[in-house]
């Protein structure tokens, strides 16, 4: 028994030790990617890709499923956005409640005949209205059948050759589109997707769909949630973006190009982490046909986002992006370890599969294990220092980095007062909130064995709120 936990003490040891110095490493190469992308963002102009006509006009599918609480703010957050030429196709997913009715009324919708392609099948259209104040607002009232076929049914909607995919709970600050197309306008031809950094708006003032004033949340459960955003858009996707193995572009925000979607058959409405998936079908579509190609992380563009501000409403989320990740993996695992797909199958797919799939079982089995084997006498002491050196310490570094990261490039925390509050919560999170969310990814293949596929339900309040007031829950 003794030798058996002194071998698993050893593994788990490793097991920490080989994500943080990946986490390192990532640090890192974060820093040498922001430190360049904002020494070009200087010599860049905005006004330039503004006023080009070479800047391709985009279309922005807004999916949603009874969000009368925000979805008018939404709608206003985008029709402000700072682009040449865009169009906004609001697509609602079968919605029960007063969703189309605060459409139409706040944006004098009426009904019109539109042909819709084909080109991928979904449910059934009931309506599509335009709107007199904003022709280039769309509305689509279709059957139930989930996100992804909400957002199949914007791209058969959509006329321009990009679509962008946000969520219906979601702000985009006003210059987010010009930022996060910029890839595709230097290199057009080869760049087949990008997503932007995405951020908590919990705490913050909303004014007609635009936040005008940055604050941390009040809750606890949402600022741990700020501190881990940091660390996975900063850092992981930065690292995985430069050696174009990035596995995620989030929901909330992401820019295809049309032309691919379609090509791969549309988001997967047979899987719950439908944005993951379509990320990694793309990459083996492209790689498949030996197209040189990119998709990328763009780290400035920024989406905010309503995090949940309960430890119930929490769990079931990183439980439900965990039973995605586990699907996607599933699926296209024969992407895994094969020398065929570059660093996406040596490097990205083997790191998601042992370290963001695998890794709350060993935390969880670490965490319960060591600790108890070093009371009842069958670990020595060292084992659960050199435990706490990886597990703890190092996770405190690496989120202590990733705010710095954060301030040295962006400082949207500007009062003193936030940024050391941000420090208290990268120090405590590593004691009880990380535990807490690998128990609730840990659980997840409970779920899966027991074959649930469902979302589950997600409280929201919505971000809409006049100036003046928090946007908090």
């Amino acid at each position: 028994m003794t030798r058996a936990l002194e071998i698993f003490g050893v593994f788990t040891i490793a097991y920490f030790a080989t994500l943080n110095l990946i986490y390192i490493s990532f640090t890192i190469m974060a820093w040498q990617g922001l430190t360049g992308h904002l020494r070009k963002r200087a010599y860049s102009s905005e006004e330039e890709a503004f006023a080009s006509p070479l800047t391709p006009p985009i279309s922005i599918l807004l999916p949603g499923y009874n969000e009368e609480a925000g979805v008018v703010e939404s709608v206003r957050s985008l029709l402000a956005l700072r682009y040449p030429e865009f169009e906004i196709v609001m697509i609602s997913d079968g919605s029960t409640d007063a969703t189309i009715e605060r459409l139409k009324v706040a944006f004098e919708l009426v009904p019109v005949r539109k042909a819709l392609r084909d080109g991928i099948a979904t449910k059934p259209v009931r309506a599509v209205y335009v709107s007199r104040r904003h022709p280039e607002l769309v509305v689509v009232d279709k059957e139930n059948g989930g996100k992804a076929d909400a957002l199949n049914v914007g791209v058969n909607a959509a006329r321009y050759p990009y679509v962008c995919a946000v969520d219906a709970d979601a702000i985009l600050e006003h210059d987010a589109l010009l930022r996060v197309a910029k890839p595709i306008l230097d290199e057009p031809h080869l760049v087949a997707a990008t997503g932007g950094i995405v951020r908590i708006a919990n705490g913050c003032t909303i004014d007609h769909g635009r936040v005008v004033d940055v604050r941390l949340p009040s809750s606890k459960v949402a600022t741990f949630q700020v501190v881990e955003y940091f660390r996975a858009f900063l850092v992981g996707r930065v690292g995985w973006s430069r050696v174009n193995a990035l596995l995620i572009i989030s929901g909330a925000f992401g820019l295809f190009r049309r032309s691919v979607v379609d090509a791969v058959g549309g988001w997967s409405t047979r899987t719950i982490g439908e944005d993951m998936e379509l990320v990694v079908r793309m990459h083996r579509f492209l790689r498949d046909r030996d197209e040189d190609y990119r998709i990328e992380f763009v780290p400035d563009p920024v989406c905010w986002t309503e995090a949940p501000e309960d430890m119930r409403t929490l769990n079931r989320q990183r439980n439900r992006w965990q039973r995605g990740l586990a699907e996607v993996l599933w699926t296209h695992r024969g992407i895994a370890f094969n020398p065929r797909y570059g660093w996406l199958g040596l490097g990205g797919f083997p790191y998601f599969l042992l370290f963001e799939l695998l890794g709350p079982l060993v935390e969880v089995a670490g965490y319960i294990a060591i600790p108890v084997a070093v009371v009842v006498g069958l670990l020595s002491p060292p084992f659960l220092i050199a435990f706490s050196v990886v597990a703890v310490l190092l996770g405190v570094l690496l989120s202590v980095s990733a705010l710095a990261l954060e301030e040295f490039s962006f400082r949207r925390h500007r009062q003193g007062r936030e940024a050391a509050r941000l420090i208290a919560y990268a120090i405590l999170e590593n004691f009880g909130y990380r535990q807490w969310v690998s128990f609730s990814r840990a659980w997840a293949f409970v779920d899966l064995a027991r074959g649930k596929n469902t979302w589950g339900e997600q409280k929201r309040k919505g971000l809409g709120s006049p100036a003046g007031a928090s946007a908090g829950h």
